[in-house]
């Protein structure tokens, strides 16, 4: 707690204006309470990813924390402007959630509301986490396949926020399977068996690959998926869209995955074609070849105290 503290005193405040439908401008009395209550420096930045990314770089050798506050997509913007600088080992991650899903928050039991989140910044700790890398891209979840291609429908939709993922969610009935080779280094199968090397020939609508246990809007994608272990945890649905909007229910409480192709492993390589990719819901475009690695130990982020833990 004391080290915590002591980062609070040298901190900077990312501020993604468009979040959760532009929510910081809009809500005045929410505004006044983080401009009351948010440590530091605060920064307005526009949500043009490249900005964001390029900003956060350019400020992260000046401070010990840097505090996040929008969606999954400004966090892995902060994540990537850290990185770049170099400056994962030194800084502190602070996260204050204001976007429209919020799901990495959940896989570290940070509180949605803001003033308990703003608690946490004041009294949580210190927690090293393990993420991973798509594309060169740091994060905490992604998906290769038919949600990827969802993500990307859901940005251009009019209709905002969770109706434009269901509405997105639509186009999944109909699409094809990818035919997939997967190469698969250092892991483990669902049986424990342990594996140098793994290769894969599959049909999929999707592949789920996470450190985090969550997608947006609580959707516990993830369910073996930990922050803590060196693992990326890969699952593979090999299902035509019906039967995948079919089990939505229970894949959305993590209950059917169990049944799914799942492995962990340190890196993954897909090829296939016009493979969709997203990350923290950001779309990455297509590729015919897409490598994940686990990262370990790749930065500190402020967290509940594991002893009172809330959710």
């Amino acid at each position: 707690m004391s080290e915590t503290k002591d980062h609070l005193s040298n901190a900077a405040c990312i501020i993604n204006p468009e979040a959760a439908h532009k929510k910081w401008r809009r809500r005045k009395r929410l505004k006044k309470l983080l401009d009351q209550e948010l440590p530091g420096q605060k920064f307005d930045i526009p949500a043009d990813k490249n900005n964001m990314i390029a900003f956060v770089r350019k400020i992260s050798p000046a401070f010990t924390t840097i505090i996040a506050m929008g969606g999954d997509g400004t966090i892995a913007d902060v994540l990537q402007g850290i990185r770049a600088a170099g400056r994962e080992k030194d800084v502190l991650l602070g996260i204050v959630p204001l976007g429209s899903g919020n799901a990495f928050r959940k896989s570290l039991a940070i509180p949605k509301n803001v003033r308990r989140a703003l608690r946490v910044l004041r009294e949580g700790e210190a927690r090293e986490v393990n993420l991973m890398e798509i594309e060169g891209c740091l994060c905490g979840f992604s998906s290769i396949g038919a949600t990827a291609g969802a993500s990307d429908e859901a940005r251009r939709q009019k209709v905002k926020g969770f109706w434009g993922h269901v509405l997105a969610g639509l186009g999944l009935l109909s699409l094809p399977l990818w035919e997939v080779e997967a190469e698969l280094e250092d892991g483990v199968d669902a049986d424990g068996a342990r594996f140098d090397k793994k290769n894969l020939s599959l049909k999929i609508l999707d592949c789920v690959v996470a450190k985090s246990n969550y997608f947006g809007y609580s959707w516990r994608i993830a369910p073996q998926a930990s922050l803590d272990d060196d693992y990326l945890d890969i699952t593979f649905y090999e299902m035509p869209g019906w039967k995948y909007a079919l089990l939505l229910p229970l894949t959305f409480f993590g209950l059917y995955q169990r049944r799914l192709k799942n492995f962990k492993a340190r890196k993954l390589v897909l090829r296939g074609q016009g493979l969709p990719v997203q990350y923290h819901g950001e779309y990455l475009g297509t590729r015919d070849r897409v490598e994940v690695k686990a990262q370990p130990r790749a930065i500190r982020i402020i967290a509940p105290a594991r002893t009172s833990r809330k959710r």
